[in-house]
């Protein structure tokens, strides 16, 4: 089981937008028959079988065994990965893509499609995947909030400055800054 499957088929969202499947899905992060999922859910294993089916189309889970069981065979199915993530372009973007600057939200929303693509394309069977995340919260009162920007964007600057040579393993770096709601809480 992948621990993030990058959806870029309609077909796929399709299938896995819908309350029931969701349900469905989550039950299946363990090898499960529709009969065991069913009674979990409090549904007929029918109606299960139906969403099941539609998922293993989609490519969201498969048939892991088969089992008899008074005399029928039931499929055991899991879902192929803990986690979905949708790809932006599956909903499209409304109006032309228009021209941003780094401080604009719609460059920042630009940014994370860009990293959430980079990192689904990641082979995650490769023995080691050298990254790092770092989240934390910055306070900064209205009249300094320039002064913080340029001390971010000059300290970044040097480190692409310093690593940014032509030799070596090639990492992303991109770092998001954005308010968190109410400034005050």
């Amino acid at each position: 089981m992948k621990d993030v499957e990058y959806l870029e088929r309609l077909e796929q969202a399709e299938a896995l937008l819908k309350p029931q499947r969701v349900d469905v899905l989550r039950q299946l992060a363990e090898p499960r028959s529709c009969t065991e999922v069913a009674a979990v859910l409090d549904q007929t294993p029918q109606r299960v079988y139906y969403h099941v089916k539609r998922l293993v189309e989609a490519g969201l889970v498969k048939q892991v065994s088969e089992r008899k069981v008074r005399a029928v065979s039931e499929g055991v199915y899991q879902a192929t990965a803990r986690s979905y993530w949708l790809s932006p372009g599956l909903v499209g973007r409304i109006g032309p893509r228009v021209a941003r600057d780094e401080l604009s939200l719609g460059y920042l929303v630009d940014l994370m499609e860009e990293v959430q693509s980079d990192v689904a394309a990641l082979d995650r069977t490769a023995p080691e995947l050298p990254s790092i995340g770092v989240s934390g919260e910055i306070r900064v009162e209205p009249e300094r909030r320039q002064e913080f920007l340029d001390e971010l964007k000059t300290t970044l600057q040097d480190l692409f400055t310093r690593y940014g040579g032509a030799e070596g393993d090639a990492f992303k770096l991109a770092v998001a800054c954005y308010p968190k709601g109410d400034a005050r809480d």
